[in-house]
């Protein structure tokens, strides 16, 4: 039987499109706690060794990603100026994803029916095995849903920031090496 639970020593962590932009279209009360949820993410994946691929949208016309998550990068991220809604679409992003040498994509990030849905749909066409955090994507209104609807009846994981990382550590000692990670995921409203 096919290993069912994604593995740090297998992922990366998508990062796509945090921009101002498409947060200001969220509401109010969502934004600081979704970027709060992605921030913590990309933490984690920092410090379990899993690997990040960052893009932002046109960055000459939409900016970078916002500060908070651009201040969690690791240092060496190169921010990939995505040109198209899917990241697979894009050959140089599709690319850096494979160079990593992980089967195994975990996205976040904006918006969740049109950018992560069709990297999640590419990605999964690409021959990679992916998971969409619910809790760390967003669209307005009622797209966020829709967004997760049309990924999951595709096959690809729908899981959450909690969920993926205890995936991730999968035992006491990994935990117990994290465990500085916990107020950031409490003010993340992430609840371990």
């Amino acid at each position: 039987m096919p290993e069912l639970l994604f593995d740090r020593s297998l992922s990366f962590l998508a990062v796509i499109d945090v921009q101002a932009l498409f947060l200001d279209k969220l509401a109010p009360a969502d934004r600081t706690p979704l970027v709060d949820r992605i921030g913590w993410m990309i933490e984690v994946a920092r410090a379990l060794g899993v690997p990040v691929l960052a893009m932002a949208e046109d960055i000459v016309r939409n900016g970078p990603p916002v500060a908070p998550i651009a201040g969690v990068l690791p240092p060496e991220t190169v921010v990939h100026d995505k040109r198209v809604f899917g990241l697979a679409g894009q050959g140089d992003i599709l690319a850096a994803a494979r160079a990593l040498g992980r089967p195994q994509a975990v996205l976040v990030g904006l918006e969740t029916d049109v950018c992560v849905a069709q990297s999640a749909l590419g990605l999964s066409a690409a021959g990679f095995r992916v998971a969409v955090l619910s809790d760390a994507t967003g669209s307005p209104g009622d797209d966020h849903a829709a967004g997760l609807r049309r990924i999951a009846e595709a096959g690809v994981t729908i899981t959450t920031a909690k969920g993926i990382y205890y995936e991730w550590l999968r035992d006491l000692k990994t935990l117990e090496a994290v465990r500085h990670l916990k107020d950031a995921a409490q003010r993340a409203g992430v609840s371990l």
